[in-house]
């Protein structure tokens, strides 16, 4: 057997006999995919084949494609149950993953990329062409919906209210939640969605809106996405700016034209209102703004005296 054959009995066995959540479990399929991609183009290296030093490596790619810690901390962990399985068979030669350390944890909170620079990268991905269009529409979502990568990466059709202009997100936890996306992003989904018809791609139910690169492949990974976005984030001069990068740009640009905190808190999918808090900065311009509108003596419109 191979590392994707052993991954799919390990996905089975967190799903039947561990009682993981759906959600979770997705989480693991995203990460450990990653992982035989890295492996091999098809995850056909040999379990026998599995080290120490190629986890260590494939933690280092991922810090080079711009993931945050946080990200490469919850793949470390998908990592070590997969390890703890395999040598619990006796596949390997004990386990491999234990005492490998990750990043510590990120605290930091990204910048976000201005507005005009966000219009810098919709247009250089372009519009003509599979991929071009394909990553223009990647930048739309994570910019114009704040969604996390593995949200956009899962989505699937029987998820897009074209008509309404709405997106049903299950988020962290699988819990639902509703956020809405602009014209721009309807008609680019509308040309998305007849040009994966015309090439045989389902577009209906739970057919993947983002058909993967590879035959075969269940749908878009994450890492795909990533790649998208750094690569035309670098072509037009901009660097370090990942999809967590747009959906911080997405919460600061709303909160920054009066949006209230609480509806970006609904919009991001944060179960306390306090990691809104901290994962935003307020400006000290909107902290004026809003004193000077609100405040019946701040002396602005005629209120005060």
């Amino acid at each position: 057997m191979n590392i994707s054959s052993y991954i799919d009995e390990f996905l089975l066995y967190t799903r039947s006999s561990k009682g993981r959540s759906k959600n979770t479990v997705v989480n693991y399929a995203v990460d450990l995919a990653q992982f035989a991609d890295y492996l091999g183009s098809a995850g056909d290296a040999s379990p026998k084949e599995l080290s120490r030093d190629a986890l260590r490596g494939f933690l280092r790619e991922l810090s080079g494609y711009g993931f945050s810690r946080t990200s490469i901390a919850r793949k470390l962990s998908s990592l070590r149950g997969f390890t703890k399985y395999l040598a619990s068979l006796n596949v390997t030669d004990g386990d491999i993953g234990v005492g490998l350390r990750g990043p510590k944890r990120d605290l930091s909170i990204p910048k976000a990329v201005a507005y005009e620079d966000v219009l810098k990268m919709i247009e250089a991905a372009g519009d003509a062409g599979k991929k071009s269009m394909r990553d223009r529409l990647i930048l739309e979502l994570l910019y114009g919906a704040g969604l996390r990568v593995n949200e956009l990466a899962s989505l699937e059709w029987q998820d897009v209210d074209l008509g309404e202009r709405e997106l049903r997100i299950a988020g962290k936890g699988s819990k639902e939640r509703r956020v809405y996306f602009g014209k721009p992003v309807q008609e680019l989904l509308a040309m998305w969605k007849e040009a994966a018809s015309l090439k045989g791609h389902g577009t209906e139910g739970a057919a993947p809106v983002f058909y993967p690169e590879k035959e075969g492949a269940p749908r878009l990974t994450e890492r795909t996405v990533h790649r998208v976005v750094v690569s035309v984030s670098k072509r037009v001069g901009l660097y370090g700016v990942t999809p967590h990068t747009m959906r911080h740009s997405f919460a600061t640009h709303m909160l920054e034209r009066g949006a209230p905190l609480r509806v970006i808190q609904e919009l991001l999918g944060h179960e306390s209102l306090a990691t809104t808090q901290r994962y935003l900065k307020i400006t000290t311009e909107q902290m004026k703004k809003s004193y000077m509108e609100a405040h019946p003596r701040s002396g602005f419109g005629g209120n005060g005296r």
